[in-house]
């Protein structure tokens, strides 16, 4: 494991160690902290248009920040934000580790925010917003209002169901361009789904999310396991009608988040069906993502298919996800050790100064060089929430593989 530096301004090189949890974890307190005054801050001086804005839209309130703005102002976001469960789920992370009422406090404040996304059917996005936030909640509180507020999310997540073409649509914008657009994004709201039927014992969630796996694993992937962003389905015959991309290089190239989100949830399915067919394919996925990548520190650029260039933005946080994952994919195969060991360089070069933040800095975000959607000219080279999230969730994958006790800081 790596060890880090941690100080106003300090410089180090990390190093093989036994500290990259406890390290990590006072610094993204230090961090959050932080990002309460800032939270604040954005609040009382929201712009008159950006309130217009909501109002006319019927947004509501504003809840978590979602990234920083190329002037350095905090972006905060509604609830029905695919991002908004992001930050209170950095908030149950931390209180895992300190187990201080502190941290839970924040938490149940930060996660109550969101409570009625949990009938907002217009979106694929409930395990990101809900799952992230309130499911984090529920397994370290058992809260019974949390548990019905997930059940009634997967509960809304299933209408979007296309039976006959077996996916759950993911958009809805955009209706003269696509019919029904799935994109591999869509792979990480299935967990909510296997969390429905194990805590209410109907299995149509379960079947839902397998049917969605496995038609993606089917039109999504190319030979060489990269996959499209977007897939445009007939809903009544179940055919593919466009393989496209709307956040990578070009239709035919692999956006690096994308390949995360695809590692990751096959992944997370293998693990609640034991079916080996997804287990074999996030093997091939990851596989992939080894060979591709074209930086030395395993930090890929935002597109593996990118110019190589020292302009071309590297995404921390399609490197995140991609750790979390490989951690998770390396208790599942004889060869994991390979996993494991790309995803500890991962977490070593996110953990250096290249990509943390400085103490007090980068509006209490963890992380920094992240991509949302360069081709729309949207978040590129920013802090993002998702990136400190998953790279959160990668230590506590690593506390729990290596056996590291949580502890009261």
């Amino acid at each position: 494991m790596l060890g880090l530096c941690i100080g106003i301004g300090s410089s180090c090189t990390p190093k093989l160690g036994n500290t990259i949890v406890e390290d990590n974890m006072m610094f993204a307190q230090l961090q959050l902290r932080v990002a309460f005054d800032e939270i604040d801050y954005a609040r009382t001086n929201e712009s008159p248009e950006s309130r217009e804005k909501r109002e006319k839209n019927g947004w509501g309130e504003l809840t978590n920040p979602r990234n920083s703005e190329p002037d350095g102002s905090l972006h905060l976001v509604p609830s029905k934000d695919w991002t908004s469960g992001f930050f209170p789920g950095e908030l149950w992370y931390i209180y895992e580790y300190t187990q201080n009422n502190f941290w839970k406090k924040k938490a149940q404040q930060h996660t109550d925010m969101l409570e009625q996304e949990k009938m907002n059917g217009k979106t694929h996005d409930m395990g990101f917003k809900m799952y992230c936030s309130y499911g984090n909640g529920y397994r370290l509180t058992q809260d019974e209002r949390y548990k019905e507020i997930l059940l009634q999310s997967a509960r809304t997540l299933a209408t979007r169901y296309k039976p006959a073409a077996g996916i759950i649509r993911s958009w809805d914008h955009n209706k003269n361009k696509w019919q029904c657009p799935v994109i591999i994004d869509n792979m990480m709201n299935l967990e909510l789904l296997f969390w429905a039927t194990r805590e209410s014992g109907d299995s149509t969630y379960y079947n839902i999310a397998v049917n969605h796996a496995r038609t993606t694993l089917k039109n999504h992937f190319r030979p060489d396991y990269s996959c499209y962003h977007v897939i445009d389905y007939d809903t009544s015959t179940g055919n593919v009608l466009k393989k496209n991309t709307h956040q990578g290089l070009s239709h035919e190239s692999a956006w690096s988040r994308g390949q995360a989100w695809a590692v990751y949830g096959y992944t997370s399915c293998y693990r609640e069906t034991n079916d080996t067919t997804f287990l074999n394919f996030a093997v091939n996925i990851a596989d992939m993502i080894m060979e591709r990548v074209k930086t030395d520190d395993a930090i890929p650029y935002w597109d593996y298919d990118a110019p190589v260039t020292e302009e071309t933005p590297r995404d921390a946080s399609a490197a995140a996800v991609t750790a979390a994952g490989f951690i998770e994919l390396s208790t599942m195969v004889p060869d994991g050790k390979k996993y494991l060991d790309y995803a500890e360089k991962i977490l070593k070069s996110l953990s250096s100064d290249a990509y943390l933040a400085k103490v007090g800095e980068n509006q209490g975000f963890i992380l920094m060089h992240s991509v949302g959607s360069l081709p729309n000219g949207s978040e590129i080279d920013t802090p993002l929430n998702y990136a400190d999230y998953y790279y959160l969730e990668a230590l506590k994958r690593v506390m729990d593989l290596k056996g590291i006790n949580y502890k009261n800081i």
